[in-house]
């Protein structure tokens, strides 16, 4: 795989990822760096994330949000997925 070819990926963040302003946070980044997709809570504290861009762009997005003082994340689960057409990061509820 190219570093900088086009991927989406369906990623579960767990950590302490709910009341920390996470979301708003990862979509703020996202659109920093290009990134589309989506975020929201479950119900079990973990987050839910699909994100589309470069694999690099997303190591960068994590990077930043490890380094954010409230934001603790703790483990991944993360599949990719085939990439879709769509435009922007939203925060879904």
């Amino acid at each position: 795989m190219e570093k900088w070819e086009k991927i989406r990926k369906h990623i579960y963040v767990s950590g302490r990822v709910q009341g920390v302003g996470f979301r708003f946070r990862a979509q703020q980044l996202a659109r920093g760096f290009g990134l589309t997709g989506w975020v929201k809570n479950l119900d079990d504290g973990r987050v839910e994330m699909e994100l589309q861009g470069t694999e690099v762009e997303m190591d960068r997005l994590f990077e930043r949000l490890r380094q954010d003082r409230y934001i603790r994340i703790d483990g991944f689960q993360t599949e990719r997925i085939s990439p879709v057409e769509e435009n922007g990061f939203q925060v879904r509820y």
